[in-house]
């Protein structure tokens, strides 16, 4: 079995509010990317969930990170808010031909479907639109209301090898069901204690040693918290040896 990779990151990268903790304090904004992809390995893209990439933008974020960095776009709100997967065949086409350059590359993680609390379970919609995603595309389902949380929406996506989304902040905590050949972590709590973290650190040990690779993704915004979160866990797994190359 060759081995699982761990990718760490937030949701976003470029927060100024980061200085001095995380970011230098003479750092400029332009290089606050390059400088994030020395210290962690992946990016939740929070850009795509309002509007279309450019194939520029991608090429000039490819440009400032190594050839093992992932991008992890978040889907598009047209798609997983107005439409709410129902008649969202054209503009998923669309979303998914501006990822393009990602996919060429080699350098496109899992697509992030993050649905809205009010959203409530609808498997007939989301086996649906699970048919127009291409297969072989890594993608995870966010969902925000329990009600989605049913053994028969797991079956659709483990016939699709589409993850159920680990998400957990103060307000809901998605059990923690695999149903891909990759695991999906969001870790939203505003900061996490020691133990919560050894917690986290030991359930991403047992998915590489199963030969998961995982995704984990830390809140961003208004502190550092998540990212220097996010360097533990890679460092940590790092220093085990395990699964990193």
């Amino acid at each position: 079995m060759p081995e699982a990779k761990l990718y760490c990151g937030t949701s976003g990268f470029s927060y100024p509010s980061w200085k001095p903790d995380f970011y230098p304090q003479n750092l400029p904004t332009a290089k606050f990317l390059s400088y994030y992809a020395n210290r962690l390995n992946a990016v939740e893209v929070n850009y795509t969930y309002r509007r279309l990439a450019s194939g520029a933008m991608w090429e000039k974020w490819m440009a400032a990170t190594p050839e093992d960095f992932a991008f992890l776009p978040k889907a598009h709100m047209k798609i997983t808010h107005q439409l709410k997967l129902e008649g969202a065949e054209e503009f998923t086409r669309a979303f998914l031909n501006s990822l393009e350059p990602l996919k060429q590359a080699g350098r496109l993680g899992p697509v992030l479907f993050q649905l809205a609390p009010t959203f409530k379970i609808d498997r007939e919609r989301l086996a649906r639109f699970i048919q127009l995603l291409p297969r072989g595309l890594r993608v995870a389902f966010e969902f925000r209301n329990a009600s989605w949380f049913d053994e028969e929406v797991y079956k659709l996506l483990r016939e699709a090898n589409a993850a159920l989304c680990l998400a957990e902040n103060e307000s809901i905590e998605t059990p923690f069901v695999l149903t891909a050949d990759f695991v999906y972590l969001r870790l939203r709590k505003s900061d996490y204690l020691e133990r919560e973290m050894l917690s986290v650190e030991y359930r991403v040990d047992q998915y590489l040693s199963n030969g998961y690779p995982t995704y984990a993704i830390f809140k961003h915004e208004e502190t550092p918290a998540g990212a220097l979160n996010a360097e533990k866990l890679l460092t940590g797994e790092r220093a085990k040896g395990t699964a990193l190359k």
